[in-house]
């Protein structure tokens, strides 16, 4: 949730109407993320290997773009807006998740 807030004050063409819109759009983009993604990630691995890697942007920005067809207070305006909202939803993904994640400790 924090991501896509943070993506609509700092990404043009992506927009919320209320709080309980992101809020919505959050759970919505995880069970899309939990669904749809790893079976778009499956049809576009040629791609995405072609790419060396550059093609999830898109497949993430299409996962954003579908959650904002699915839901009305949500405005995502074009490929470029999704692909900011995917860049942006990922760092703050990736620092959530190295500063919400137990550290592992190897033992001798």
């Amino acid at each position: 949730m924090a991501g896509l807030w943070l993506s609509s004050k700092v990404v043009p063409g992506v927009d919320f109407t209320s709080t309980g819109s992101l809020i919505a759009a959050a759970l919505i983009l995880g069970i899309v993320n939990a669904f749809v993604r790893p079976l778009m990630i499956i049809l576009t691995l040629p791609l995405t290997l072609v790419t060396f890697g550059l093609f999830l942007l898109v497949v993430n920005a299409a996962m954003i773009g579908l959650t904002a067809w699915f839901l009305g207070g949500f405005a995502v305006n074009g490929l470029w807006a999704g692909i900011g909202a995917a860049i942006v939803t990922g760092v703050v993904s990736y620092f959530a998740g190295l500063f919400f994640m137990p550290k592992l400790e190897i033992r001798d």
